[in-house]
């Protein structure tokens, strides 16, 4: 099991920005963790895709984002990041990282709360 956590999440107003961070315990976009990536959770709603990445580096996002949202990483700090720019108050949520094995096991870490708020 991949161990995941997430840091970054705060309230933040309207039109701000945010840098999410995930550590996992293994190194991301490799053989063994092929898939990384971000999904949010509002109050009272389904657990939705933000953001996933593969190691070809074919990255999907989801609508919403509308490009606003990046994500990077680094492999040597077992890393990866969620770039948020232009948030708006429908994107509070519980953030969570997300990791798929190679034998395709999801992984998920205990989330980081993200508050768009004036």
């Amino acid at each position: 099991q991949v161990q995941l956590a997430e840091s970054g999440g705060d309230l933040v107003q309207p039109g701000g920005s945010l840098k999410l961070s995930c550590v996992a315990s293994e190194n991301p976009f490799t053989s063994r963790l092929p898939v990384m990536g971000w999904y949010r959770q509002a109050p009272g709603q389904q657990r939705e895709l933000v953001a996933t990445r593969t190691r070809n580096g074919v990255t999907k996002f989801a609508d919403f984002v509308k490009g606003r949202f990046t994500i990077t990483s680094a492999p040597l700090k077992g890393s990866i990041y969620l770039q948020m720019t232009d948030l708006k108050p429908e994107d509070t949520a519980n953030y969570f990282c997300y990791a798929k094995t190679y034998a395709g096991i999801e992984n998920w870490g205990p989330g980081t709360q993200v508050t768009v708020s004036s």
